[in-house]
């Protein structure tokens, strides 16, 4: 099939359990395809890599649009240098210093309490979806904690949050995409409105959350303004849980295909950090990005020219074969392990540390169970969005010991 087609075929819900052969068939076109639409694709990783760093290029969705049309109010992971360092500087304030122990590694012994909490009550059970029970409660319980959700609420944000994903994910063009859009927007104006709503209950009366944290900056130039307050805390909310889901449920599955990789790990626990990027490299979270230059660039020999979309496919670049050996092959003794994973340069994904330590602790205390575990469905049945793939259930059968 014709390569200017694949941006189009990798999108298409049908190739959502295995994007990978038409990866590879993207590095074979060369290390920029241009597809029909008019956009450029790029799969090999260290083109990706390139780009990724390239200040040239922006990842402001207003950089197609001429200026009168350009909409405000944007998240700072979809605004350049300087406005995305500042407001990235301010939302990583209540975090904790830079290079000293900060508020998310002194949640560490509250992550592995949920985590316990949710195994054991799923102790008796002989069936059970790993997303729905398991995958998802515990990023959605950690994130919300951080910011200072009561619990009750955590169940508004599962609607809300698939909204703004599918509004932002990387597709072609077609006759659905200005009802995503608005869906979008209006899912995202509606999670702000709650979550600034929450932080001005808590000022004057600060509480240990980041929400808190953030309405009672006592600093005049440091503090957000309500529209940079709602769009920061709705990049939090979905940065502290929507990357975790996919990737503790990408690992679940793959551990469940490769037995022997398994027991590996069950016998070696020290090799579950070197498992973690593992799984960011084979069977990664996020898959795509999408990039507009600021003036034309060359890219392998190739012009790219100024505001054209450019689709940087970091799931292609990670099992490259001219940067990994034997990339098609999961290993969790994997060394030199320089993944695209979460991204790089400087929009490196937000959500990063804490996708890391819960991933790790999630697994760490999963894989002891599943020595007798069976999958139900494979391929499972997958999320819509392609840029942050993974699958929407996985059920697992649990054998109980006699």
């Amino acid at each position: 099939m014709p390569a200017d087609t694949l941006l189009q075929r990798i999108t298409d819900y049908a190739n959502r359990p295995n994007p990978y052969p038409l990866y590879a068939e993207l590095r074979d076109a060369g290390p920029v395809v241009r597809q029909a639409d008019g956009s450029y694709l790029v799969g090999t990783y260290h083109e990706i890599a390139a780009l990724l760093h390239d200040p040239r290029l922006s990842v402001d969705p207003r950089s197609l649009t001429a200026p009168s049309e350009r909409a405000p109010n944007l998240p700072f992971l979809r605004l350049d240098d300087p406005e995305h360092h500042r407001l990235r500087r301010l939302a990583m304030r209540p975090f904790g210093p830079p290079h000293s122990p900060g508020r998310i590694d002194a949640m560490r012994g509250q992550i592995t309490e949920i985590t316990e909490e949710l195994l054991d009550g799923l102790r008796d059970r002989t069936q059970i979806d790993i997303v729905d029970d398991f995958a998802y409660p515990l990023p959605v319980t950690v994130i919300c904690r951080l910011l200072g959700v009561p619990r009750e609420d955590e169940q508004l944000f599962e609607a809300w949050t698939d909204a703004i994903i599918a509004s932002v994910d990387v597709r072609p063009e077609d006759k659905d995409s200005t009802e995503r859009d608005r869906a979008g927007d209006q899912a995202r104006m509606e999670m702000g409105r709650y979550l600034v709503d929450l932080a001005e209950q808590r000022r004057g009366h600060p509480s240990d959350d980041m929400l808190s944290a953030l309405i009672n900056e006592p600093d005049p130039a440091l503090r957000l303004t309500r529209e940079e307050l709602a769009e920061t805390g709705v990049l939090l909310l979905i940065a502290g849980h929507e990357t975790t889901v996919n990737l503790i449920t990408n690992g679940v599955l793959t551990l469940l295909r490769y037995p022997d990789r398994l027991a590996q790990l069950r016998d070696d626990p020290d090799l579950l950090p070197g498992a973690v990027e593992e799984l960011l490299r084979y069977e990664p979270p996020l898959h795509m990005r999408e990039r507009i230059p600021l003036a034309d660039v060359d890219v392998a020999g190739t012009t790219i020219p100024k505001g054209t979309s450019v689709v940087l496919a970091l799931a292609s670049g990670s099992r490259d074969p001219k940067r990994f050996h034997d990339p098609d092959r999961f290993d969790p003794t994997r060394l030199d392990n320089q993944h695209l994973g979460f991204g790089g340069g400087i929009h490196l994904c937000y959500g990063a540390p804490l996708a890391r330590i819960e991933v790790q602790t999630a697994l760490g205390a999963l894989i002891p169970r599943l020595g007798n575990a069976t999958l139900l469905q494979d391929p499972p049945p997958y999320r819509q969005a392609a840029m942050l793939r993974g699958p929407r259930h996985l059920p697992i059968g649990m054998q109980q010991p006699a």
